[in-house]
């Protein structure tokens, strides 16, 4: 399939109007939108708004590339647009965009579209091809110029033979990934191979696309490596590489620096990777370039956590329909269904949270090694009734527990390895977590928990105001960021110690900042594009449904205006809720759990209702109208 297949007349913009990163998404979904390649206009804004959250598509060399990959793309498409001025995309190199590529791929995309979009990010990296496209006069003219460079690259997307320049330097190999596996990745493997045939350095580039791994590095290659590039921003093969030098960075790193890292591979100045996550270095000054802290490693348990939190809290929730006490066999009110609920959810699915949640949390600090001591130390917390701070805890302390023991057997023989990871370092790593466990974290904590139960359980009216206030106002601070999901968090941690009473509020909170944009896109039209308006339509069901990040589209194009109203009418809605006295004992469904609140379900769609329309007012009032 050709490039030409997939950008057409009617996806080109020869002139933006745009200027500013904002502005030209706008444009150029509107352009793929009216040319009948969405399904859903502002899901795929939602998208591509995600993919700019992870990493600026502002690859530098005048170059933008926006992509995403989803259900709302009818047809595989691309628009083009360009600024002979220039814009500011917060590009890489942080200079003005010229060239714009949107790249709508739908879920469904057969390999030949993703190789097509894979081979148009290619060509990008010659700037002769960039120079044609920027001096040409028609849209007749681009579509020309991209033709006669397929023209010259026939046959060249194919990557299944391996690419390699005659040196006496060292072999270096790469490795290249991005979330979406479209741009980035083969971007980024260009990069690589057109710098390593300028130093004349032997390389070979591994692609983890959209379509799958191409040119996949065989154990001979890798046993031959000088050192090994991974320049990804999503989970590669990683256990393959023990014992060699291996750099790891972003996936951008490798468009912008491709020789410094070549460079450095030649000259081995990377840490030996082990395959049980240590890795050792014989240069002090070796740049951390990966990821990492406290908050990733909280979400990495909190993301794996939340499926069990959400299914098996609702399926509580709903058990509560038949009576409160139902799932009592020696309750007058006892119904079997709701016992079969009550077990599933919070006997089985609930009772898991803990353990995953510090599993996870440990795996993310210690890698595999790290998961059998955290869910242990995660189990303990949960039977020993230390809780969702217990279970915290747990999986930072086996996380680095198990990181010490790692450290600890480094130095043993060669022949041992292969004993480490199945007998060493569970052993050892749940043996030290649990005794810590039981004998230093599990008591404390547990009084700790049961005072605070205690303190919110004595809470006056106008405490708990405040704490709904406060609650409620952080869901709306940043839409799903780590303030929002630290209220979200310690809702969870007070369902499970027994309190129903903040979730309500967090999830009022939550619900608002959606809703209150929909009313105000409704209300307050000539305040709203067309395009925001349709946005409003779509924020009905999020709000509905508690996904605070609906509103995003709108704080991130006024955010002076919208996150302000936004977080006055959440935090107004989190304190009515809990002046009504409603509690919530599901971790999650918006409005459909509404009706099994504790407490009047009719006050608690008020406390939300108000809240949303506190947002709408203070929106209406402060946007300027459009003309």
């Amino acid at each position: 399939m050709r490039i030409t297949e997939l950008l057409k007349a009617d996806t080109i913009v020869l002139d933006l109007e745009a200027t500013s990163k904002s502005d030209v998404i706008d444009e150029l979904v509107q352009k793929l939108g009216s040319a009948g390649k969405l399904v859903d206009q502002e899901k795929y804004k939602e998208a591509i708004l995600a993919r700019e959250a992870q990493s600026t598509t502002g690859i530098g060399e005048g170059i933008a590339i926006p992509h995403a990959k989803t259900s709302a793309v009818q047809t595989p498409a691309i628009a083009f647009g360009r600024s002979k001025d220039g814009i500011d995309y917060e590009s890489l190199d942080g200079m003005p965009a010229h060239l714009f590529f949107m790249i709508a791929a739908s879920e469904g995309a057969n390999n030949a579209h993703l190789e097509t979009l894979s081979r148009l990010s290619s060509f990008l990296m010659d700037t002769n091809f960039r120079q044609t496209l920027l001096k040409a006069e028609s849209v007749d003219g681009i579509l020309a110029a991209i033709d006669q460079k397929e023209a010259e690259q026939e046959g060249d997307e194919e990557e299944t033979q391996e690419e390699s320049t005659s040196s006496s330097k060292g072999r270096v190999l790469a490795v290249t990934a991005c979330p979406t596996g479209i741009a980035h990745t083969y971007m980024a493997a260009d990069a690589l191979k057109a710098k390593a045939s300028e130093l004349g350095i032997d390389v070979k580039v591994e692609t983890n696309g959209s379509s799958g791994v191409k040119n996949k590095l065989t154990a001979e290659d890798i046993k031959s490596a000088a050192a090994i590039i991974v320049a990804a921003d999503k989970s590669v093969e990683m256990a393959r590489f023990n014992g060699k030098n291996v750099i790891q960075v972003p996936v951008a790193q490798a468009i912008r620096k491709p020789q410094e890292l070549l460079e450095k591979a030649v000259k081995q100045d990377a840490p030996v990777y082990h395959a049980d996550g240590n890795a050792s270095s014989e240069s002090d000054e070796q740049p951390k370039e990966k990821r990492s802290g406290f908050y990733k490693h909280l979400m990495n348990g909190v993301s794996n956590m939340l499926p069990f939190v959400v299914g098996g809290g609702i399926l509580i929730a709903i058990s509560f329909i038949f009576g409160i006490n139902a799932a009592d066999p020696n309750d007058p009110s006892y119904h079997p269904i709701a016992e079969a609920l009550s077990i599933i959810g919070g006997g089985n699915a609930f009772a898991l949270m803990i353990p995953v949640l510090a599993g996870f949390i440990a795996s993310s600090i210690a890698d595999r090694p790290g998961f059998a001591p955290g869910m242990v130390g995660g189990l303990m917390a949960a039977s020993g009734d230390a809780g969702f701070l217990g279970g915290l805890i747990a999986g930072f302390l086996a996380g680095y527990v198990t990181l010490g023991v790692k450290r600890a057997f480094a130095k043993l023989p060669q022949s041992l390895e292969g004993i480490k990871p199945v007998l060493l370092y569970p052993l050892f790593g749940i043996l030290i977590t649990g005794l810590i466990m039981m004998f230093v974290v599990v008591e404390p904590v547990k009084a700790i928990n049961n005072g605070l139960e205690s303190w919110l359980s004595g809470f006056g009216t106008g405490n708990l105001v405040l704490l709904g206030l406060i609650l409620g106002g952080m869901m709306a601070i940043d839409m799903g960021g780590p303030i929002n999901k630290a209220a979200f968090t310690f809702g969870i941690a007070m369902i499970d110690a027994g309190n129903f009473a903040p979730h309500a509020a967090i999830m009022a909170g939550g619900m608002v900042p959606p809703l209150g944009l929909a009313i105000a896109t409704t209300f307050f039209k000539r305040k709203f594009t067309k395009a925001e308006r349709e946005t409003g339509k779509t924020c009905y069901v999020m709000g509905a449904s508690f996904i605070t990040e609906g509103a995003i589209p709108f704080a991130a194009a006024d955010p002076a205006r919208v996150i302000p109203s936004a977080v006055v009418g959440s935090a107004v809605a989190g304190a009515l809720t809990l002046l009504f006295g409603v509690g919530l004992p599901a971790p999650h469904g918006g409005a459909f759990v509404i009706p099994i609140v504790e407490g009047n379900p009719f006050l608690y769609l008020l406390a939300i209702l108000i809240g949303s329309f506190v947002t709408a007012i203070m929106v209406g009032l402060l946007k300027k109208e459009v003309k």
